[in-house]
Order: structure tokens, then C-alpha cells, then sequence
């Protein structure tokens, strides 16, 4: 596309030009990254997963007439659009603005983003043939992405970025359905039927989601989350057996670069222990389980993030303030550092920006040390 430049070989971790490293330091000392180290802070940190979205006119506004991948790679619209939620609410983190299945197109898979639906897969992968179109991710296929991250490095100045993928299994659903799914009786029956193949396909897409990571954090992202959006629909024995190991190739990856790895799915209360061992730093917690059994769950030396209901915000001022209070005095019994507040899941498109706004306010002074 014609806002993309030319892509720079990628660094090796810890040898990331001396440019990225000054544009990543001016972040280091941000209260979300001091919060993800388990440092002190003065107030506990505050971001929403899809605050970028659309429940800013400003967001709607910009793409317009826009299809939602071809979005996703014009870097100065990502910048745009990742910047407008922190000029909006001040929040303490950007979330990179971009897709899980992007990388999947930059490999050539034939998928697209269909409004009301979600990732549609034009030709589903179902056998060992079909896996010999997810090829490996190279920096080339995506140079739009190192481009985004860079301007809005320089951009965002001492607020840090989060760089984000898919985790494997999410994005073997996606692939082996051809889009989304309530029951996952395909990507099951693989699983269980086809285990070879399924080891294969999640082990492609362990190095495809690390590669996509890398990009980012080579660019100066100061963070990362991995999604497992999907992962509730499983039991501890399938996570641990068929999942746990993809997603720690993951994490493992990653973790020379040193930036905090923060893992998040849906409905994944059974499985929060598993999926801290997986190798994440930060365990997102959606609004169905309390963080002191969380906490108990993921066990000593990982972070919290979450965990509101994002519905409460639909109530009046008054109780989203009493129910994010309850949050955090979860978070302050449990000893709340390392704990990041979010919403237990994203914000919702019909969402009144102007609560998030509140929100963020509220946090940050009902949080004050």
C-alpha cells in the first residue's frame, strides 16, 4: 500500500537499534510498566481491551467507507486510531490498533472481516494438505506493522505501547471453522481425532503469532498480550495437553526482549493457573471470577488484570464507581502490586465514551497511595 515503507531486517533480541531502544525507554518508568514489573505506583494503571473501537465517534469517523483489514495497514489511520482512547480518557497504556487473524492474511490465508460476523475463512484447514498453505511470517509480509508501531512510539512519548496477538488455539479455531463458533465441534474433532495434525497446526501458528509479536516489539511496543479468546470453550486436561504447549512456545519467544507478557481469554476461570504457567508475567481475569480466587488460581510471583464487567458500565455513575472500588479493594487484599485495571472483557460498541472517561478518573484518584 502506499503508506507502507520499505521493511528493515529484523533485530535480534537485545540488539534492537539504539533508536527503538531510546523510543521504548522514554515509557520505562510509566506507571503501567512499573505496575507490570511489580514495582510501586502511585495509583494502580488503568487500559480497556477494545478502547480503540467503535464506541468513539471519532474512530467511526475515520473509517468510514474503510474495510476493517485494509484498516489495519495504513499506519498513519493505526496511529490515528490507537492514539484517540488516550487522548480521550487518559488511560495508561496504548493497545496497538491492528487484528489477530492480519498475520494470517500477511501469509496469504484468504480471510476477511465481515461486519456483524467477525474472521470469515474462505477455505478452511482441515487436513495436512490444507496446512501447507500456512507458510512462516517474515518481517517482509508486513512492513506496515513496524511502520505503525514506529510512529506511534515517537507519538505516544512516555506512554507505553502494547503490542498484541492471537494465541494458537484462536486462531486454529478460526482457521479449521472458517469463522467464529459456539460449540468448536471442527477444531474438537481435530483435536481429539487428529492430533498430529493439530500438534502441526498449532506449532505453525506458534512461530506465525511469536513472528507477528517480534515485529512489534523490535518497533518499540513495551509490552505484549496474547488473546486466547476462545480458550474457555476447553477443560483444564484439553488446555494442558493440546494448548498449554503452543502458547508457551509463544511466550518463550519472546521472553529474551524482556517486555511484559500479559495473557488474556474468555470465560477461563478453570483455567487461569494454566494459563499463567504458560509463561505469562500478567494473567487478565474476566468479571466471572473474584480476584482473591484468581489469585489463588494463577499463584505467587504473576500480576493481575481486570476485572469490572464491562455491562456496569451501562449504570449509573454512582455504581460504576462502587463496583470498581470493590475491584480494587479485591486487588489491595490480595496486595495489589502488579495489578492492572481493565474491563473483565472489551469495551462494547454501544458503550458511552464518556463513562470510560469517568472510569479512568475514578481509578486513578480512589487508587491514589
Amino acid at each position: 500500500m502506499s503508506e507502507t515503507s520499505a521493511a528493515t531486517p529484523a533485530a535480534q533480541p537485545g540488539q534492537q537499534s539504539s533508536q527503538v531502544t531510546a523510543r521504548r525507554g522514554a515509557a520505562h518508568d510509566s506507571v503501567f510498566l512499573r505496575a507490570a514489573r511489580f514495582e510501586p505506583v502511585p495509583y494502580t494503571p488503568v487500559w480497556f481491551m477494545r478502547q480503540a473501537g467503535r464506541s468513539l465517534p471519532e474512530y467511526l469517523k475515520v473509517r468510514e467507507g474503510i474495510p476493517m483489514l485494509e484498516s489495519c495497514m495504513r499506519p498513519e489511520l493505526v496511529k490515528e486510531i490507537t492514539l484517540q482512547p488516550v487522548r480521550r480518557h487518559g488511560v495508561d497504556a496504548a493497545i496497538f490498533f491492528s487484528d489477530i487473524v492480519v498475520p494470517l492474511k500477511a501469509v496469504g490465508i484468504d480471510v476477511d472481516i465481515k461486519p456483524g460476523v467477525g474472521p470469515v475463512i474462505a477455505d478452511p484447514i482441515r487436513s495436512f494438505d490444507d496446512l501447507q498453505r500456512l507458510r512462516p511470517l517474515e518481517p517482509d509480509d508486513m512492513p506496515y506493522i513496524a511502520e505503525a508501531v514506529g510512529l506511534l512510539v515517537d507519538e505516544l512519548g512516555t506512554t507505553p505501547l502494547i503490542g498484541f496477538a492471537g494465541a494458537p488455539f484462536t486462531l486454529a479455531s478460526y482457521l479449521i471453522e472458517g469463522g467464529p463458533s459456539r460449540t468448536y465441534e471442527n477444531t474438537k474433532a481435530m483435536m481429539y481425532g487428529e492430533p498430529e495434525l493439530w500438534a502441526a497446526l498449532v506449532d505453525r501458528l506458534a512461530q506465525i503469532t511469536s513472528a507477528f509479536l517480534k515485529i512489534q516489539i523490535e518497533a518499540g511496543a513495551s509490552a505484549i498480550q496474547l488473546f486466547d479468546s476462545w480458550a474457555g470453550a476447553l477443560a483444564p486436561d484439553e488446555y494442558r495437553r493440546s494448548v498449554l504447549p503452543a502458547s508457551s512456545k509463544v511466550f518463550d519467544a519472546v521472553a529474551p526482549y524482556g517486555v511484559p507478557r500479559i495473557h488474556f481469554g474468555v470465560n477461563t476461570g478453570e483455567l487461569l493457573g494454566l494459563m499463567g504457567q504458560a509463561g505469562a508475567d500478567i494473567v487478565g481475569v474476566d468479571w466471572r471470577v473474584p480476584l482473591h480466587l484468581a489469585a489463588e488460581r494463577v499463584g505467587p510471583g504473576k500480576g493481575l488484570q481486570g476485572n469490572l464487567d464491562p455491562a456496569v458500565l451501562f449504570a449509573p455513575t454512582r455504581v460504576v464507581e462502587t463496583k470498581a472500588r470493590e475491584v480494587l479493594h479485591a486487588a489491595q487484599a490480595i496486595g495489589d502490586s502488579g495489578h492492572i485495571f481493565n474491563l473483565g472483557h472489551g469495551v462494547m460498541p454501544s458503550m458511552d465514551p464518556d463513562a470510560l472517561t469517568r472510569l479512568v478518573a475514578f481509578v486513578h484518584e480512589a487508587s491514589a497511595r
